[in-house]
């Protein structure tokens, strides 16, 4: 099998040896650059791949160095890497095109299932895109607290601030969120937001007369 390339993003030594290591040992080449203007820098010329590109860097930010390559049309499917508590700044990284995020400290399984996504996007094999109606019927499954809990995800908001904001308390927005998760067959923050991102560009097309 023809080795294929993980660039990983992210100022932390220790976690650039780290997940290099797990993803070279399942087969990955991997390209280290120590900060996203270095990653940038190489961008344009580098091989294709997956980017495994940490939120939080000094210089430029996760955030700031997607955006350049959505600017610069690098194509390269992103993996957010983000620290807990990160929830606000990975939905905007979702909705600005990342294939997913995971959360510090990550295990093996979830790393390597993160980057297989990448590669399905690269591939034009994305199992994870879901069409409009689909998701539709998903979330017309939920309750109505539920899909008022799922509008707080897709928000960016934590549990306390969607708890605040429907005046329930977190222990409760935490059971709405376990049980939405298993009502969508969803093992991840980022699943369900896919699927609420996918019911809202389903809702924006139909009230646009042009599409």
């Amino acid at each position: 099998m023809t080795e294929r390339t993980v660039h990983l993003v992210d100022d932390d030594d220790a976690i650039r040896r780290s997940a290099g290591f797990l993803l070279k040992t399942s087969g990955y080449l991997v390209v280290p650059y120590a900060s996203g203007d270095a990653f940038l820098t190489s961008a344009k010329s580098a091989a294709s791949g997956c980017v495994l590109l940490d939120i939080r860097m000094p210089g430029m930010d996760g955030l700031e160095v997607q955006q350049a390559m959505n600017d610069r049309g690098i194509a390269l499917p992103v993996v957010m890497l983000t620290g807990h508590g990160d929830v606000t700044l990975a939905v905007r990284a979702m909705k600005a095109g990342a294939v997913d995020f995971l959360e510090k400290p990550f295990e093996k399984a979830a790393l390597l299932a993160a980057v297989e996504k990448g590669f399905e996007r690269l591939q034009g094999a994305d199992r994870v895109a879901l069409s409009a109606t689909e998701a539709a019927v998903q979330l017309a499954s939920l309750t109505g607290r539920e899909r008022d809990v799922v509008e707080g995800l897709i928000e960016g908001h934590p549990n306390k601030v969607i708890a605040f904001n429907l005046g329930i308390s977190p222990r409760t927005v935490e059971i709405h969120r376990a049980n939405l998760m298993r009502k969508l067959g969803a093992t991840s923050l980022s699943q369900v937001l896919q699927i609420g991102f996918a019911a809202e560009r389903g809702v924006a097309e139909h009230q646009d007369p042009d599409n």
